[in-house]
């Protein structure tokens, strides 16, 4: 099966984050990797679903995470057997499929028992106080197993617990053999011996099994519907039919009624530690209707995940989707600083020093001397500008006007209008819905000294709308420091025409002494000339929290 790649952004993901990853799932489908997916790490801010429903582009896959599950290594058509089938047939299922385990199901494929090979051969072979001669079985299954038809009696299939005798000896001696035992329990098997024959049916036991395809005479058969007695005529020998009259027992006399189980949709660490430190052999894999799914072992652990990632504007698992550290990473397409996990082969990385992702990603267009569709352009440019703000970002470099100058003739559209209209359309915080999700909506955690901070960003035309929802923006400011664990919680209100932000922040008090910018009010300061984050808000807070 070919594996899926999926390309994806940071959580909260941004308009540069979904753009690049589309647009670059895209350029490898037209390299010829139909198996990649662009994909979302988390819900799609009002911005970027107004771009691509204006651009009518599909939304990248939502995944709320790629941690390894356990339907990611057990084959979804598990080999199965079911209570009434005979031995004869549970062991050729082993032998066919090369199998050590066998999940036993019901009518509705709900598992009900396991059996493994092992268990099944000690229980076979063993002998025990009744084992040498006590045979679980039925009338209709011996038939079956021996190949047999009924020369007398019906195909019962009722268990019934028989005591076997082969019939090899002078009658004297057989007789002495039985005595004691019910007829009724007697399973008798003989070959061409008439003497025999008629002895079992002149006690009447309840089986007599004629070997070999001898005949038995119509007066003797006569006798057994007189006594009750069934008789059955099979082509084996003695000594084949024996072994297979043994397996005729029923799989119900070996399923072990208690196994583990741990449903397809629960984290492979589940099932690690059920097969580790369970003691068990294997694990039944159940779907949401409780139905079959598969078997597990501990080779299952071993086997490759179906998927791996290809992670863009963004190289930090803290910011990655979560499970991302469990899964194959190929490829890392950045603009950000490297914070990059180590990985266990050479992967392809890519990060330069310019101001969207998205500049990346159509360089590498153009250097496949590829043009990207229409719509796609237009989703390039409209990551770079968002990321750049209309190129007024001090992110802005040369390669990223380039790249519009480029992405506006592939597209046909005019950067500075197309931009406007990004902005102005969901600029603001009502379009969030509310004020936790409006910060969110571009919130990321940084480190300094082992302190942890967040910084969430949001462009606006104008700041009327930040005044007017200033109290509920702390208020949720502050929930999320609590939430998240944080020294320190700050939004970013940035307005693209004056070129200036509000930066509101919540906790370390003491930073009005070191901000370095006017403090308007309580926990707020106007940054004039800052629109960056990662260039200019971040490395300032990483000098105000050192000096604390």
């Amino acid at each position: 099966m070919t594996k899926r790649i999926y390309v994806i952004g940071h959580r909260n993901p941004d308009t540069d984050s979904i753009a690049s990853a589309i647009a670059y799932a895209e350029l490898k489908q037209k390299l010829g990797q139909k198996n990649v997916i662009a994909a979302a790490a988390g819900e799609l801010n009002p911005q970027t679903r107004y771009i691509l429903d204006r651009l009518d582009i599909t939304a990248p896959l939502y995944l709320t995470d790629v941690l390894p599950k356990v339907r990611d290594v057990i084959n979804r058509q598990p080999v199965t057997a079911r209570t009434d089938m005979p031995l004869r047939d549970v062991l050729q299922l082993f032998h066919q499929h090369t199998i050590r385990v066998l999940p036993v199901v019901d009518d509705s494929r709900r598992p009900v028992g396991l059996v493994t090979l092992l268990k099944l051969s000690e229980k076979y072979l063993v002998a025990g106080t009744d084992r040498k001669r006590g045979v679980d079985t039925s009338l209709r299954s011996i038939a079956d197993c021996l190949e047999a038809i009924f020369l007398t009696g019906e195909p019962t299939t009722k268990i019934e617990h028989l005591h076997l005798f082969i019939g090899a000896m002078v009658e004297e001696s057989f007789s002495e053999k039985i005595d004691g035992y019910d007829p009724m329990s007697l399973f008798v098997m003989t070959g061409d011996r008439p003497s025999i024959q008629q002895s079992a049916i002149e006690r009447g036991v309840r089986l007599l099994v004629v070997t070999g395809g001898f005949v038995v005479s119509d007066e003797l058969l006569h006798r057994a519907r007189q006594k009750g007695v069934t008789v059955l005529s099979t082509p084996y020998d003695t000594a084949t039919a024996t072994w297979m009259a043994r397996l005729s027992m029923p799989l119900s006399c070996f399923v072990e009624p208690k196994f583990e189980k741990v449903s397809v949709g629960e984290p492979l660490d589940h099932l690690r530690l059920k097969l580790l430190h369970s003691g068990e052999t294997a694990v039944v894999a159940i779907e949401e209707d409780d139905t079959i799914a598969g078997v597990a072992t501990k080779s299952s652990l071993l086997t490759p995940l179906p998927y791996a990632l290809i992670l863009v504007d963004h190289n930090e698992l803290a910011q990655a989707v979560p499970g991302a550290e469990a899964v194959e990473i190929l490829e890392v397409i950045d603009h950000h600083k490297l914070g990059n996990p180590p990985t266990n082969q050479p992967i392809t990385f890519m990060a330069a020093p310019v101001g969207s992702t998205c500049t990346v990603v159509a360089t590498l267009y153009r250097e496949r001397g590829l043009e990207p569709e229409k719509k796609i352009a237009a989703l390039l440019l409209a990551g770079i500008l968002s990321d750049t703000v209309i190129l007024k970002s001090p992110t802005t470099t040369s390669r990223d006007r380039e790249a519009v100058v480029w992405l506006e003739a592939c597209s046909g559209l005019d950067h500075s209008a197309f931009g406007r209209d990004i902005f102005m359309s969901c600029s603001g915080f009502s379009a969030h819905g509310s004020a936790e999700k409006a910060i969110r909506s571009d919130f990321k955690h940084f480190t300094a000294a082992d302190v942890g901070f967040g910084v969430g960003q949001v462009e606006v035309v104008g700041f009327d709308e930040f005044f007017e929802y200033k109290d509920e923006l702390r208020v949720a400011l502050k929930q999320i420091k609590e939430k998240d664990g944080l020294a320190l919680a700050g939004l970013m209100v940035t307005d693209i025409y004056s070129e200036t932000t509000f930066f509101l922040a919540e906790g370390k008090n003491e930073i009005a002494h070191v901000m370095g910018y006017p403090q308007i009010e309580s926990h707020l300061y106007e940054l004039k000339g800052v629109m960056s984050r990662k260039k200019q808000m971040v490395p300032h807070l990483l000098k105000v929290l050192g000096a604390l």
